[in-house]
């Protein structure tokens, strides 16, 4: 269930790029249960330009099953919604520092090339910033349920990386950049507690 449930978060994923998100080291064992997530009807497999798995309707009942489960027998719901109340605080900073990380200037819109180091130097403080904040989010996330526990180390390897010149790792979406680790910790969190993205901020 930690690899469907991880497929729920991506969407669609190859098995790879699954085994970062379900916390599970052995890409075999990802194979493994995919293959037996395929026999129940919960996941397919798509070929073609793009290759990789996705949930089926089925697959996505069992999951929400399986979360309403396990909140009921953890009894942490109120741990996850504190969390999430300070993971949204923080979640429109992150969103403003990927923006200034892509964009100097919003009207008109200047891209950030890059040339200017003190100006990048400035946004990844901004960043590290935003990490130290999050991380005790994660950590009570992680102590809470264990599924949450490879949140924090995942961002902040996306932050090592980016403070060591790998820019990729600060927002692009093919890899386990920073901003992508937050969406997936931000959809988590959304699905754990049954609420919608399209709604949030209006409860």
């Amino acid at each position: 269930m930690r690899v469907v449930h991880a497929l729920r978060l991506k969407g669609f994923a190859d098995t790879r790029a699954l085994v970062a998100a379900a916390g599970v080291l052995d890409e075999r064992a990802i194979v493994d249960a995919l293959d037996a997530a395929k026999r129940e009807g919960w996941v397919t497999r798509r070929e073609g330009a793009l290759n990789g798995w996705a949930l089926t309707p089925a697959g996505r009942a069992r999951d929400r099953q399986a979360i309403d489960a396990e909140l009921a027998l953890t009894g942490v719901r109120a741990v996850i919604e504190d969390a999430y109340r300070r993971f949204v605080a923080l979640n429109r900073e992150l969103l403003q520092v990927c923006t200034d990380w892509q964009l100097k200037e919003d009207d008109p819109a200047v891209l950030n090339d890059h040339a200017d180091a003190a100006y990048d130097v400035a946004v990844i403080g901004r960043l590290r910033a935003v990490d130290g904040a999050v991380q005790p989010v994660c950590a009570d996330l992680g102590h809470a349920l264990e599924r949450f526990a490879p949140y924090g180390p995942r961002l902040h390897k996306a932050l090592r990386h980016v403070e060591q010149g790998d820019h990729d790792w600060f927002a692009k979406p093919v890899i386990d950049s920073y901003h992508t680790v937050w969406f997936e910790l931000h959809e988590d969190l959304l699905v754990t507690l049954g609420l919608e993205r399209s709604k949030e901020g209006t409860r």
